[in-house]
């Protein structure tokens, strides 16, 4: 009896720590994740995160989907849809200011700058803002940077006026634009500058005026999540934004890795041309002066001021919403945590 009794108690105590991974992994919380666009190399934080297994082990059982545009990502998280966003934070400024009773709420800042830009082609022979004037644009109506178009103007001093705008549908504005029915398209930059390149355009042809380089330095994309979901699940936040801040610091060492995570996840996914898509987004919206300084995640009050202001000028805004119905930082890691490795 005694030997059964020790066989059995050790039999229990091998299947003890089993049977409590597997209780931890049947407790995973549900959580459903959009990004803004189709899949391009920047959302390799969280498709190598997810494949490196950090949202797991965050207890957060994560289920990514593709977007179709910020403002689309935006209206379905506000509507219950998706717990979690990725989405531009100018778009949030308008919408919040339309739906306070479904505001949404940026909860780590991604894109340190705006990917807002106006692209031309060097056979235009626009070479700086102020060429603009007398020239035919190109933008979908509703896109947030066409619609920043006349903050743009009056940041480098001209009359947004003397611009004619077409309407263009999202896929074919680079096409409208190699074939000269515009002068140029409005647009974020790591989407338009390799589209135009995908099509054969070579570098040294495309002209980019970045927002940020030109007087209008803004706040870009953003984890984000309903309002109130702050108070009913904050754990669920800290544990998201935990993992996506240390799956970023994991892409910055392993891009290769988070290449082919989102090749897995999506067979179309272009990895040669994403890879160059992440550099792009890395240099120009992730790795810049003040993340370098302060870490992920991190908000300047008065950057994020300028931010709203300028939405609320070009949206026309009279009441916009306040920096506290638009962003929080409370669910961020320590700063040690977030830093650029």
């Amino acid at each position: 009896m005694q030997r059964r009794d020790f066989i059995a108690g050790a039999a229990a105590g091998l299947a003890a720590p089993l049977i409590a991974r597997h209780a931890r992994a049947q407790s995973s919380q549900p959580v459903k994740f959009v990004v803004d666009f189709a899949y391009q190399g920047n959302h390799a934080i969280w498709g190598l995160g997810l494949a490196r297994g950090l949202f797991k082990s965050a207890g957060l059982d994560v289920q990514m989907d593709r977007g179709y545009g910020s403002g689309d990502t935006i209206v379905k998280v506000a509507a219950g849809a998706y717990d979690i966003g990725f989405a531009d934070i100018n778009a949030a400024v308008k919408f919040n200011a339309l739906n306070p009773d479904k505001r949404v709420i940026g909860v780590c800042q991604g894109f340190d700058r705006s990917l807002s830009a106006v692209i031309t082609l060097a056979k235009s022979g626009i070479k700086v803002p102020t060429d603009l004037p007398g020239h035919t644009m190109g933008g979908p109506e509703a896109d947030a940077t066409r619609l920043m178009f006349p903050a743009f103007a009056r940041a480098n001093k001209f009359d947004a006026a003397k611009v004619t705008w077409r309407n263009i549908a999202p896929n074919l504005r680079e096409t409208i634009l190699v074939q000269g029915q515009v002068d140029a398209i409005s647009g974020f930059s790591s989407t338009s500058l390799f589209n135009l390149i995908g099509m054969g355009v070579k570098r040294e042809d495309i002209v980019m005026m970045n927002f940020p380089e030109w007087g209008l330095d803004l706040y870009g994309n953003a984890v984000i999540v309903r309002e109130d979901t702050l108070a009913k699940n904050p754990g669920m936040i800290e544990a998201f934004v935990k993992a996506t801040i240390a799956s970023t610091r994991l892409l910055l060492k392993e891009p290769a890795a988070g290449m082919a995570a989102m090749k897995a996840r999506e067979p179309l996914f272009d990895v040669e041309l994403e890879s160059a898509r992440w550099d792009f987004v890395r240099d120009n919206a992730y790795l810049t002066p003040d993340t370098k300084k302060n870490g992920f995640g991190y908000v300047d009050p008065q950057r994020m001021d300028v931010t709203i202001r300028a939405n609320a000028e070009a949206y026309g805004i009279d009441t916009p919403p306040t920096p506290a119905q638009l962003y929080t930082t409370k669910f961020l890691p320590p700063q040690a945590d977030r830093m650029p490795v």
